[in-house]
């Protein structure tokens, strides 16, 4: 009696068992043994970039545009880690796409010595964006061919967010100060035409009563561009799942920037007319930044919050609904 009834909870015991052998085998928890081949490749990629690796450490503390650069992998690293608990499904790698990051690596690569061939000069900060570009190419390449493609894809924002770490060529760094530097006069120029402040623009150069002013290509704020991008970006990833809102909420740190500097001239232009010229000597103008630095992160804060309660409410719209 005992035997047949416990005959049949033995049965299903071992089907159920049975059943979840398959699901298991067919996941993938990640594991540092799988990546040991990387690791390798890894290590012997960074002996042939060596010079430049080393280059751009002692060239980065020194950069204040680049100081986010050190920080970087260590970001990246715990991405990734923070991963570790997820389960993918097992793939193979797909070697395939390791020719898209080999052609743009060697690419790169060869145009920088056709250039120099030709007699081209290029700057230290031109020389460790080719070589950090191509190093970072060539790692991907690495992983494309020695880690399971499901488990890269569900890392691709950490793998992607490592391209941080190239510095801007100096011709791009100029493009990208000159656009900050008018964009911000001009936001400066509506808000002291708005307010009532007599004021005569040319160029980037302002006239009022009594007090002049310029915003000059180191004042247009490109660090702190790159720093609220950097934490948009991150902060989509972390907090919002739709790629809509992660790109409008990541596209609207451009027009934020631009009217955060362009209101941290028009104060300095206020103060400069009914206190003087003094102001620009004063800590407001050298150091005073980081202020409207925290004042632009309150409205992305907002945005990001409002984001965070739509995806909410469209979540459980979605459970309500009868099934």
């Amino acid at each position: 009696m005992n035997l047949e009834t416990d005959r049949p909870n033995a049965d299903m015991a071992a089907a159920a068992t049975s059943s979840r052998t398959p699901l298991t085998a067919e996941r993938f928890v990640p594991s540092w043994r799988r990546f040991r081949g990387l690791a390798i490749f890894t290590v012997v990629l960074a002996l042939v970039f060596a010079r430049p690796l080393f280059l751009l450490l002692t060239f980065v503390p020194h950069a204040e545009l680049y100081a986010h650069i050190l920080l970087i992998p260590f970001i990246s690293a715990y991405l990734i880690w923070t991963k570790r608990e997820e389960f993918v499904p097992e793939s193979k790698p797909n070697r395939l796409l390791a020719w898209l990051p080999l052609i743009a690596g060697a690419a790169v690569l060869i145009g920088y010595r056709v250039a120099l061939g030709k007699g081209w000069t290029f700057e230290k900060p031109d020389y460790l964006a080719v070589m950090t570009f191509a190093f970072l190419c060539f790692l991907l390449v690495g992983a494309f061919l020695l880690v399971g493609a499901s488990y890269l894809k569900s890392i691709t924002f950490p793998v992607a967010f490592l391209f941080f770490m190239v510095p801007f060529p100096q011709s791009w760094r100029d493009g990208m100060e000159s656009f900050l530097q008018h964009g911000s006069a001009d936001a400066a120029y509506f808000m002291l035409r708005l307010s009532g402040m007599p004021v005569f623009k040319t160029d980037t150069h302002f006239k009022m009563p009594g007090f002049s002013l310029m915003v000059a290509p180191e004042c247009s704020g490109i660090h702190s561009r790159l720093i609220l991008l950097i934490t948009s970006l991150m902060a989509a990833y972390l907090f919002l799942q739709t790629p809509v809102r992660r790109w409008v909420f990541v596209s609207a740190v451009i027009p934020l920037a631009l009217l955060r500097n362009g209101f941290r001239v028009f104060v300095l232009g206020q103060l400069g007319v009914h206190i003087g010229p003094q102001i620009l000597d004063s800590w407001v103008h050298h150091h005073g930044g980081i202020i409207f630095f925290l004042l632009s992160l309150v409205p992305l804060f907002l945005l990001l919050l409002y984001f965070i309660k739509s995806e909410a409410r469209k979540e459980q719209t979605i459970a309500a609904q009868p099934k």
